[in-house]
């Protein structure tokens, strides 16, 4: 059986860390992105395909070209805040173009997809922490691409014998502990790279949205979790996967939850520096609270966080914005020090 494996938005944060776990347990990742958002020098293990997922001949191409075996898909648009504003530009991003991707695999036989989904499936919970079992109730279009995408999954193994692993991701943060990959995005909208640029004075302050939640310090709490972590996950629900494994819905988190302002504390701890914030209303669609049960995940899969603890998440995205890399969105020109933590 080939051990290629084609890794839609492989350009970019998560799937770029994804590749270098699939390089190491011996797969072939083939990189397929239009780098409207990802990073040609993020493409290191294995060859990139440029271009756009809703390229039915240029998927089929691919696809056959490589002899894939299998898809992990992270390739979407990801902004809460944006999709509100956008609803269009989602549908087609993360649900149309799954579509064309999920035939063109039926198409050349390609059975066993890995799907990056969202715990914004979830929408409002009443409890917490979160199981799979949860209703499913987006408050936003992003969140109801992912459930879309998801269905479409269940629907597509009952027509086509199509395995798949839906995780369902809290807050993937962090960066390549090797220092070799790093998080940029254009514009930035993640919390702890936002924190960051203010601790290394690339900005005035963090805009804190949001400080009359119902929680112990009033700013939302979210589940944060390493990107290696998650990389790790997916090779484990891969190789679940051809070892004949059946389809599978999972939360991927750790269990613990921690609010922005202990965001911005942490990182002054290990930064050295004081990071200034400011409260500004609360953003449409945000839930006060999102943590994970991830106690099926680690069942399922044999999988336990490494390093998801929230300083070392902090430290690990830290280097590269102050190393900078060659194609990541950072600067390699002299950047303010910072003082040992």
């Amino acid at each position: 059986m080939s051990k290629t494996v084609l890794v839609t938005g492989g350009a970019g944060f998560i799937g770029s860390h994804a590749c270098k776990a699939l390089a190491r347990a011996g797969y072939r990742p083939v990189a397929y992105d239009n780098l409207s958002h990802g990073h040609r020098e993020a493409v290191r293990w294995g060859p990139l395909v440029e271009a756009d997922l809703g390229d039915a001949k240029a998927l089929d191409d691919a696809i056959r070209r490589f002899d894939v075996t299998a898809v992990m898909h992270f390739a979407g648009s990801i902004s809460v805040g944006e999709s509100l504003l956008r609803p269009g530009h989602y549908f087609h991003n993360n649900v149309a173009t799954m579509l064309t991707l999920l035939e063109a695999m039926v198409a050349r036989d390609v059975r066993r997809i890995v799907f990056s989904s969202s715990a914004a499936t979830y929408g409002n919970p009443e409890q917490m922490p979160i199981a799979e079992s949860a209703p499913q109730l987006p408050v936003n279009p992003y969140g109801e691409s992912k459930l879309m995408g998801e269905r479409m999954l269940h629907w597509f193994e009952r027509a086509h014998e199509l395995s798949y692993a839906s995780l369902r991701y809290f807050n993937a943060a962090g960066a390549d502990p090797d220092g070799e990959l790093g998080e940029a995005h254009e514009p930035e909208t993640h919390l702890i790279p936002l924190v960051l640029d203010v601790a290394l004075g690339r900005r005035e302050r963090i805009e804190v949205f949001g400080s009359d939640y119902p929680t112990p310090d009033g700013t939302p709490i979210r589940d944060y979790i390493h990107v290696q972590d998650l990389a790790d996950a997916h090779l484990k629900a891969l190789e679940r996967l051809l070892d004949g494994g059946s389809s599978v819905t999972l939360n991927l988190g750790t269990g613990a939850g921690h609010s922005v302002r202990e965001v911005i504390a942490t990182a002054e701890r290990v930064t050295g520096n004081k990071i200034a914030w400011r409260a500004s209303a609360r953003r449409a669609g945000d839930p006060a609270i999102l943590v994970a049960d991830p106690s099926r995940s680690r069942a399922v899969l044999q999988w336990t966080p490494a390093i998801s603890d929230l300083a070392t998440i902090i430290a690990t995205a830290l280097r590269p914005r102050v190393d900078g890399f060659t194609g990541l969105g950072q600067d390699k020109s002299a950047h303010p020090s910072r003082k040992s933590p």
